[in-house]
């Protein structure tokens, strides 16, 4: 009835970014680039690849910045959001802080997303929704034992009584 399929189609790793490398800057690439060190810098597949790009994080590999391409096979840490306009694979290490925005998606039991999971339908949503931190710092109530006051919103009250 439900068979696991262990021949899924994968892109052949042009680049390899190796586990003592530390990149500074974005990153644009065409065909398969695998990570196994650190990127500090948005990742993003060129446009002239079109749906041929593949980005794969390996467990030790870190992105921090945002990650676009067709398929994204994460085992690694994401400080930011991903979009995968075909595919996203978290594996069971897999850690993404930010959002996922995804056409199909496979996630594994072990695998974190803080953030939100944004399905891109067909119409193409593929733009992740606002910071989500803009969110919550909007509404935060302030702090515990603060009175609000128009110089100073979080002013203590013992300072104002006293």
């Amino acid at each position: 009835m439900f068979r696991k399929t262990t021949d899924k189609p994968r892109q052949e790793v042009s680049t390899l970014l190796g586990k003592e490398t530390r990149i500074t800057g974005d990153v644009e690439f065409t065909g398969g680039l695998h990570v196994d060190g650190t990127v500090v810098g948005n990742v993003f597949a060129a446009a002239a690849a079109g749906d041929d790009a593949s980005l794969s994080v390996s467990e030790g590999g870190v992105v921090e910045g945002s990650v676009k391409a067709p398929e994204v096979v994460l085992n690694g840490t994401v400080k930011g959001d991903v979009t995968a306009t075909r595919r996203v694979e978290l594996g069971p290490t897999a850690k993404v802080i930010g959002n996922v925005v995804y056409q199909l998606i496979e996630m594994a039991i072990g695998a974190e997303v803080n953030g939100k999971l944004v399905h891109a339908d067909s119409a193409g949503a593929s733009e992740p929704p606002g910071d989500p931190s803009d969110a919550a710092t909007a509404t935060e109530p302030a702090a515990a034992g603060a009175v609000e006051d128009e110089a100073d919103a979080t002013t203590p009250a013992r300072e104002l009584i006293g």
